[in-house]
């Protein structure tokens, strides 16, 4: 490596998305990414033939979801089913009623939000209610963290700008993301320690070498850079404070291949334990493959972090067994899983502002030295935590970068 007009650091969907509009507009630019893949955060594998999404799975506000066109351009086919999370099949451990005064409960909870003093979010549960745990469950699930540790006003953002549609791609939605940058120059297994701009061009350290640079996009996660991994001369100390109040949590995903699959409905859903804040979240046969998606996160997920994916998975089975009989309990072994919190890249799931912090999102987007922009799904104002979020800040840094040239 030696001269680049533009270095994209990191290659999850800011990064490919800042790639590809660059080359698109005929612009000299690499991205370096630390993994020995593509994708970040949104990782499709294989298993007995069938594509498994470990990150990333769901094209959230799918009306507005730019990587619903591309997967079309692209060839992906798009699954329009929607998710049917509102749901508990056959009423297991969650009958309808109950269901009803949990759904009644989530909204109540999302008015007090919008008429909270303070903005900890965890302020606007009702302490007498029994949904406590319930609603502590979906926070884990939504923002990867328990409302204790949400902005309020943050939180909002992202709720008034989602559109409720969400979609999935059949042959994994980490695999649509790394098919963005197909033939573009990238450099895998290539971690970005230090970037010097003391210069007149920046000067990027990789294990394989110093590669100068006359601009750069970051889009590595809020804790790798909160955790000093890269190292900035001079300092950029606001950058750096602004990613450590948007912290990632804990939420990660298994499969559980599911023999005698017919029996179960496709895209079913089921909450384990709606009565605890430690639980999982089932979708029964997505796309009608025998296999069963299991997702925990925030506290439910920091909880079963020592035990391991095996841990986490044998919890997940004793939950099913408790709601459909242990006679599935031979029916269910583990075939993947994620562990982005033990990823040294990464270093957790997905941002949230901590209580008055929510202005934190728009000070890592700006840039101190005019050279390096920042993106990211942290960056973005309303769509942070999705893969379209982090997409639309990607060609944003590009597009502000062509601006300047």
């Amino acid at each position: 490596m030696d001269e680049i007009e533009v270095a994209v650091i990191g290659g999850g969907a800011a990064g490919v998305a800042a790639l590809r509009t660059l080359a698109d507009a005929g612009v000299d630019a690499v991205l370096l990414e630390a993994k020995d893949r593509l994708g970040g955060r949104a990782h499709t594998v294989h298993h007995a033939g069938m594509p498994l999404d470990l990150g990333a799975g769901w094209l959230h506000s799918a009306p507005n979801n730019p990587w619903v066109a591309i997967a079309e351009a692209r060839g992906f086919a798009i699954d329009r089913s929607l998710p049917r999370w509102r749901e508990q099949w056959r009423e297991l451990g969650f009958t309808k009623a109950e269901q009803q005064a949990a759904g009644v409960e989530f909204e109540r909870f999302d008015q007090r939000l919008r008429t909270l003093e303070g903005d900890c979010a965890a302020d606007a549960l009702d302490p007498r209610s029994p949904w406590n745990p319930y609603l502590e469950a979906l926070s884990g699930y939504i923002n990867s963290a328990g409302w204790r540790s949400v902005s309020a006003s943050d939180y909002l953002a992202y709720e008034d700008a989602a559109v409720q549609t969400d979609w999935r791609v059949e042959s994994g939605y980490g695999a649509l993301i790394a098919s963005h940058a197909a033939q573009l120059r990238t450099a895998l297994a290539t971690p970005v320690s230090a970037i010097d701009g003391s210069g007149r061009e920046l000067r990027i350290e990789t294990p394989r070498g110093t590669l100068h640079a006359a601009r750069a996009i970051v889009t590595v996660s809020t804790n790798v850079l909160a955790s000093g991994a890269i190292r900035f001369d001079p300092a950029l100390d606001a950058t750096l404070h602004a990613a450590v109040s948007l912290p990632l949590g804990l939420a990660d995903k298994f499969f559980l291949a599911l023999d005698g699959a017919e029996q179960v409905p496709a895209n079913a859903h089921l909450i384990g334990n709606p009565r605890s804040a430690t639980t999982a979240t089932y979708t029964l046969r997505p796309f009608g493959r025998p296999v069963i998606e299991a997702m925990v996160g925030g506290d439910g997920a920091a909880a079963l972090r020592d035990e391991g994916l095996d841990g986490a998975a044998a919890f997940a089975i004793g939950e099913l067994c408790t709601l459909i009989g242990n006679d599935w309990r031979k029916r269910l072994r583990l075939v993947a899983g994620s562990g982005w919190g033990r990823d040294q890249h990464v270093l957790g799931a997905y941002s949230h502002a901590l209580p008055g912090e929510a202005d934190a999102r728009k000070t890592l987007a700006t840039p101190i030295d005019e050279r390096i922009r920042f993106a990211g799904e942290a960056c973005s104002p309303g769509n942070f935590s999705t893969a379209h979020g982090a997409y639309e800040t990607g060609v944003a840094a590009a597009r502000a970068l062509l601006a300047a040239r």
